[in-house]
């Protein structure tokens, strides 16, 4: 089974986390791209959604699923997304696709955070994978000698602007062996949005394509 069947089989079985005749939260990226898929086969058994990107908002619409202005809502049973990496605790990386403050509102709102993903982004420890950090473009270069002394080595993403108007730098180098703590204190960092680390707000349920099939990781 090669990368994308396992992501399309993975966003296939989020279809059962959603909860009919409500509004479900949708991610950005390229298994979130999937489930929307996936999700257009039931999109008259569910109110609408709420999408984390204008990419995702458009995609959404496209299949004639209406979308929700988080401020719209009151309740919000699951969200739905990929992850750049995710580790047995369920903590994780995101914020490769660029939207990483929208996905974090919207999945502190989530009654259940349902991360999707392939076999290839289960790892024991983050940080492989370059972490993203949304700043406020006039804090660019101050939050960047700040990430240094923290010893890691941040790098403007080249030609991107958030949806928020706000650059992103993604960050090499961390050793991340407390991603809560971690995450704290990127976040005091004057000029920071939010940071890529889901780890104060983990997922709930990963669902993980196999080359056996999709299996079920959970929350202790």
């Amino acid at each position: 089974m090669i990368q994308d069947e396992m992501k399309r089989a993975a966003a296939r079985a989020a279809l059962e986390h959603v909860v009919e005749g409500r509004i479900v939260g949708v991610g950005t990226g390229s298994t979130a791209k999937l489930f929307i898929e996936e999700l257009a086969g039931m999109k008259d058994r569910v109110a609408g959604a709420v999408a984390s990107s204008e990419d995702t908002k458009k995609r959404l619409e496209s299949h004639g699923i209406r979308v929700f202005d988080l401020n719209e809502i009151t309740d919000m049973p699951v969200y739905v997304d990929g992850a750049d990496e995710i580790t047995p605790r369920m903590h994780m990386i995101k914020g490769g696709g660029g939207a990483l403050t929208r996905e974090k509102i919207i999945s502190a709102v989530a009654g259940k955070f349902v991360c999707i993903v392939d076999g290839t982004k289960l790892v024991e420890h983050l940080g492989h994978f370059p972490l993203p950090v949304e700043v406020i473009p006039m804090a660019s270069a101050y939050v960047a000698r700040e990430l240094v002394k923290l010893a890691g080595t941040p790098v403007a993403r080249e030609g991107f602007v958030t949806d928020n108007g706000n650059h992103i730098l993604d960050v090499r180098g961390l050793r991340i062996l407390d991603p809560v703590d971690l995450e704290t204190r990127l976040n005091q960092i004057a000029g920071v949005v939010t940071n890529g680390l889901f780890a104060r707000r983990p997922a709930d349920v990963c669902l993980i394509g196999t080359p056996d099939g999709v299996r079920t990781m959970s929350a202790d």
